[in-house]
């Protein structure tokens, strides 16, 4: 038996990974859109963006850099000083989307990961809307 591919390697690795991540920040920067995230991280984005990396490197099946670095994600518990609602959840995504359409990733994939993506930005809301 083979092992699955995992959605790391089908991504097409680190390269493919990091390219996603960086459009994802540039375009909350440059976006009007996602004025709402933006203004919830630190001026310099380089540490979230290595951060948003490490993360998603593992959460696909890849090396698990964020845990090697950080321990457990702890990913709510991380969110929860930052109020996040409906639209900060939708900014989100919309720019993930966004940044992997940029990025050439293959629409299965996108929308794949989109479904997923939801299900964990959904979950971070602490905020009523």
């Amino acid at each position: 038996m083979t092992e699955p591919i995992s959605l790391y390697a089908t991504l097409g690795g680190a390269a493919t990974l990091r390219a996603m991540v960086e459009r994802f920040y540039d375009l909350m920067e440059l976006e009007p859109e996602f004025a709402g995230i933006r203004a919830m991280h630190p001026p310099a984005t380089d540490g979230s963006r290595d951060k948003l990396f490490f993360f998603l490197s593992g959460w696909m099946g890849g090396p698990d850099l964020f845990v090697e670095r950080f321990g457990h994600p702890r990913l709510r518990a991380r969110h929860l000083p930052f109020a996040i609602g409906t639209s900060e959840r939708d900014q989100w995504l919309r720019a993930m989307a966004w940044a992997m359409q940029d990025v050439g990733i293959d629409e299965a994939l996108r929308l794949r990961l989109m479904e997923s993506f939801f299900q964990t930005a959904d979950w971070m809301r602490n905020k009523p809307d």
